[in-house]
């Protein structure tokens, strides 16, 4: 797994690891169930919900890797920033983002060759 020195670094590798479109919709929606587990825990009184959060979470982030984008998750080799990366790119989508971080990836790449 590639070294970086701080997350700055990081987060253009993680974007060029979802380089799909339904790898990133993908963790979206895995994402999105975090906070449906988090509204059922406290709507319920049930802390077992927070405990489902991330099964759910991670089930459909490694399957997009797997099987759509096929690669290995980066969260093997950089479990917080890659923890952090993943809600940066759900609220990136959200609030429609994305598309201006991967132009300047875009740009980063023809600046690198």
């Amino acid at each position: 797994m590639k070294e970086f020195r701080n997350y700055q670094e990081f987060w253009p590798f993680y974007l060029t690891q979802h380089s799909k479109k339904s790898t990133r919709c993908w963790h979206f929606v895995g994402t999105s169930f975090v906070f449906v587990c988090i509204a059922l825990a406290i709507l319920n009184g049930n802390a077992w919900f927070i405990l489902l959060a991330p099964v759910i979470a991670y089930s459909f982030a490694w399957v997009s890797h797997f099987f759509i984008e096929g690669n290995k998750p980066a969260t093997f080799g950089h479990p917080f920033w890659s923890l952090r990366a993943d809600f940066q790119m759900y609220f990136f989508i959200l609030f429609g983002k994305l598309n201006a971080e991967l132009s300047k990836l875009e740009e980063l790449k023809k600046i690198a060759k």
